[in-house]
């Protein structure tokens, strides 16, 4: 699973890193995202591969009758995405979310009472992404489009495992060589990506 995730923002870094257009920051700095909170996040769509848009995170797909839907989307299982309602008309909508790592909470007794949180990284790299879907909503009583995407999520590798060891589940984090094939929908292979973990205070 993934719900908190991380952003060192250096515009210049971000724009080289993805050859991407510079953009304008929201915010500054260290960013650290709650998905229960549905954030504006940077990511990249297939649509404008060029150029990294701010998009929520929570996805909304096109029957979904008011924002309170998102609540249940922050992430979709890959194994399951072609046969859910709420992704499979949306398979081909893909994009990149912009990371610098992600946080997982490690249960330390068998209810979970006890926890240690760790942040994870990319050994490869400072910038990753997170392989995602997005959909633009229209709230259909007001007009209002909302920008939305979710996190793809698979079993957690050998190494995560025992960090997320009560759903066992992980984000799909893209290998960079990867990354550009599964946008533009060449592939479905995500490559396999190095990550380390930190133990941070609670």
């Amino acid at each position: 699973m993934c719900f908190f995730s991380v952003l060192t923002v250096d515009t210049k870094k971000i724009a080289n890193r993805f050859k991407t257009k510079e953009f304008i920051p929201q915010k500054d700095g260290y960013l650290e995202f709650n998905g229960f909170t549905f954030p504006q996040t940077p990511i990249i769509t297939n649509e404008n591969p060029d150029e990294i848009q701010y998009y929520n995170w929570g996805f909304l797909p096109s029957f979904a009758k008011d924002e309170d839907f998102r609540k249940f989307t922050l992430n979709a299982r890959i194994e399951t995405i072609h046969e859910k309602p709420s992704f499979k008309s949306y398979t081909k909508n893909r994009c990149l979310i912009l990371s610098s790592g992600f946080y997982e909470w490690q249960w330390l007794d068998p209810k979970g009472k006890k926890k240690q949180k760790y942040k994870l990284t990319n050994k490869e790299t400072e910038y990753f992404v997170f392989a995602g879907l997005y959909n633009k909503w229209v709230n259909k009583a007001t007009g209002e489009i909302l920008d939305t995407y979710t996190i793809l999520t698979t079993v957690a590798d050998e190494f995560m495992s025992k960090i997320h060891n009560s759903k066992k589940r992980m984000p799909i984090i893209l290998n960079v060589k990867k990354e550009l094939d599964w946008l533009m929908n060449k592939t479905d292979d995500t490559g396999i990506v190095k990550l380390e973990a930190e133990k941070v205070d609670s």
